[in-house]
């Protein structure tokens, strides 16, 4: 017997279908359910475009097309948005292949695709504003409130902790984070910058997923990008990367008086801090949502927290809490 929820699911993909069907050259209607993100959007393949549906008051697709036209304006390949309708949710897009970041990366490519990734990303971090829509600032106030996110889906709904002692201890290594975070340069966020959301097309890179966008860090997305919890590099190589968009955004006339070391000390703070809200994203999928896949990439975002938090001594305490962490969650 059909759950609610599939019910539901099948509703809106015939809805799609009709309103996909009153446009003119879509009369024959084929769709392909293609993987979706950590959203509950879901996405399809209906030849050659791709069809978003975002079902209200869940989602709002109004952000996405908004950004779309103001990232494209900057030269980027975000998707054109051919057909909307924003009421329902329904968006007809621009289909960049099946070729993500994340399936193409290899040893031969990584610094090729990453240099096309690095560009795109300096380009899109020059975004001030966006016609018909306002970014909302990941401050202090959004990343504490990610923090007790991080406490609530993640330390006690997923590992059952209530060691208030040793989460004190953490919320003072976390104000560490906070405090770079916030002393950096603002700039376009994406927020999700990482190999799922990337296309690789002839010569350029394809963006997707960047409906949630903010103003933050300038360190934030290259954090997503390098420390990415889908796929993992050498950190001499992630280091050398990191760099070069420094120097990328030197060349630019940027940060000019920010050393080598001052830029690493942020990109990996800000990394601890985007990997904690990541633990408790995949936790709160497993948790409330029943989607146990998210549970794979634990170890890799543990093993980011726990090498990163050691180079530091003042998160000595976030450290070794996480170590202990690390051994609950992959023994």
């Amino acid at each position: 017997m059909e759950s609610v929820a599939e019910l539901k699911i099948d509703e809106r993909r015939q809805e799609l279908e009709q309103w996909l069907r009153s446009m003119s050259g879509l009369v024959q209607v084929e769709l392909q359910t293609m993987q979706g993100d950590a959203s509950f959007r879901r996405y399809y393949r209906v030849s050659p475009y791709v069809a978003m549906d975002a079902p209200p008051p869940r989602e709002n697709c109004a952000p996405f097309v908004a950004i779309a036209r103001a990232l494209r304006d900057l030269g980027l390949q975000a998707p054109e948005v051919f057909h909307a309708d924003i009421q329902r949710g329904f968006l007809l897009l621009t289909d960049f292949g099946k070729q993500t970041y994340l399936k193409t990366l290899n040893d031969v490519n990584a610094d090729l695709l990453y240099q096309r990734a690095l560009r795109a990303l300096s380009m899109m971090q020059a975004c001030k504003e966006v016609p018909g829509h306002t970014l909302a600032p990941f401050n202090a106030d959004f990343m504490w409130q990610e923090w007790d996110w991080h406490t609530e889906w993640f330390l006690q709904k997923y590992l059952t902790l209530d060691d208030q002692a040793g989460q004190q201890s953490l919320k003072q290594c976390y104000q560490i984070l906070v405090e770079s975070a916030v002393e950096q340069p603002q700039v376009f966020m994406h927020r999700d910058y990482h190999s799922a959301n990337l296309m690789v097309l002839p010569d350029d890179v394809g963006i997707l997923d960047f409906q949630d966008a903010f103003v933050g860090p300038v360190t934030y997305d290259l954090a997503s990008l390098l420390r990415d919890c889908y796929i993992d590099w050498p950190v001499r190589q992630v280091e050398k990367w990191a760099l070069a968009y420094l120097s990328m955004l030197q060349d630019k006339g940027e940060l000019q008086d920010v050393s080598a070391d001052k830029f690493l000390r942020w990109f990996d703070l800000m990394g601890l801090q985007r990997h904690l809200k990541a633990l408790m994203t995949f936790a709160r999928k497993h948790v409330r949502d029943n989607q146990s896949q998210y549970l794979a990439f634990m170890p890799r975002t543990l093993n980011y927290i726990v090498e990163v938090s050691a180079r530091y001594k003042e998160l000595a305490p976030m450290h070794a809490y996480y170590m202990k962490v690390k051994q609950l969650c992959v023994g």
